[in-house]
């Protein structure tokens, strides 16, 4: 089975799921075996929260761990069983493809053998046969080929958890000397927005609740509260495409393609005093890991079950 999988900063997507990007360990079972990872001999509750921003993915196992939650997720909503055979289709930005593919790969497949763990109190025994990367972004077009048919020049614009990754495609193919990786993600945005709401008017707001307030959905919130964070959403997407635009994206001549997710944040705060040529947004967060899989399965002369 082919499985596409998104390793987010701020949340890990697979074709089904998204769910967040933090990882807790327990030396003894949690209370609860929802979201619940055993693996050596230790729990790893996962979704919870976010873990620190890493530089490097492969830093240590969070990533790994993360992995063996969503390939377990995916087997159980597509009815299969838990000894399986599946080949894992994931993305890096452009801008790093080149440096960061080979060992990316190698922290993924590990080793052809079987891993044994656990998940939800279900056995599991996998193997990882293979590993296949793709770029971040532009894998989506696979999914939406719409959104450039018949535009001779498109931006991409990536918004993540952490950083915000822009490549032009031009008569749709990526012109790889235009990739730009700014440090502008959701994240940023989330964790100002949460410290200018505690300066004003003195609440503790969650994660959850900014995100909730910034996509425009209801929640019970101290009405001067929601006032700020919606403010701090359209101070986010004026910085973000000013930021783009110093990048060398004139965006009132270019079609934009938002992803990720923060792209209905940032589309739902342009305005048309911003003069942009044309907005597209794609608000589905797992498009780019059912892009890899897509893109997988038509390498693999076939297209993944579920």
């Amino acid at each position: 089975m082919n499985i596409g999988i998104d390793h987010g900063y701020y949340a890990i997507k697979t074709r089904h799921f998204s769910f967040p990007a933090g990882i807790s360990e327990y030396s003894h079972e949690p209370y609860t075996l929802q979201n619940t990872l055993e693996y050596g001999g230790k729990f790893y509750v996962c979704g919870t929260g976010r873990q620190p921003i890493l530089r490097n993915k492969m830093e240590n196992d969070n990533y790994y761990l993360l992995t063996l939650a969503a390939i377990a997720k995916e087997l159980k909503q597509r009815g299969e069983k838990a000894e399986y055979s599946v080949k894992l289709a994931a993305g890096l930005p452009l801008a790093g493809f080149g440096r960061e593919k080979k060992p990316f790969r190698e922290y993924l497949l590990r080793s052809s053998q079987l891993v044994c763990f656990k998940f939800e109190g279900i056995p599991y025994k996998i193997a990882i046969e293979d590993v296949k990367l793709f770029p971040q972004g532009y894998s989506a077009i696979a999914i939406h080929p719409e959104l450039i048919q018949n535009e001779p020049s498109v931006l991409l614009m990536d918004i993540g958890g952490w950083t915000v990754d822009l490549m032009r495609l031009d008569n749709g193919v990526p012109n790889a000397s235009t990739c730009r990786s700014l440090e502008l993600g959701m994240i940023r945005c989330i964790d100002e927005t949460k410290e200018q709401v505690r300066r004003d008017v003195g609440l503790s707001v969650t994660d959850a609740q900014v995100e909730r307030v910034l996509a425009g959905k209801p929640c019970s919130m101290d009405e001067d509260a929601r006032s700020i964070i919606q403010k701090q959403g359209r101070l986010y997407t004026e910085r973000l495409l000013s930021a783009a635009m110093e990048s060398g994206f004139d965006l009132k001549a270019l079609p934009v393609v938002m992803l990720g997710g923060g792209a209905a944040v940032v589309k739902g705060n342009v305005s048309e005093q911003d003069g942009l040529c044309r907005v597209f947004a794609l608000i589905d967060d797992r498009v780019n890991a059912e892009g890899f899989e897509r893109i997988l399965g038509h390498l693999s002369g076939g297209v993944s079950k579920g």
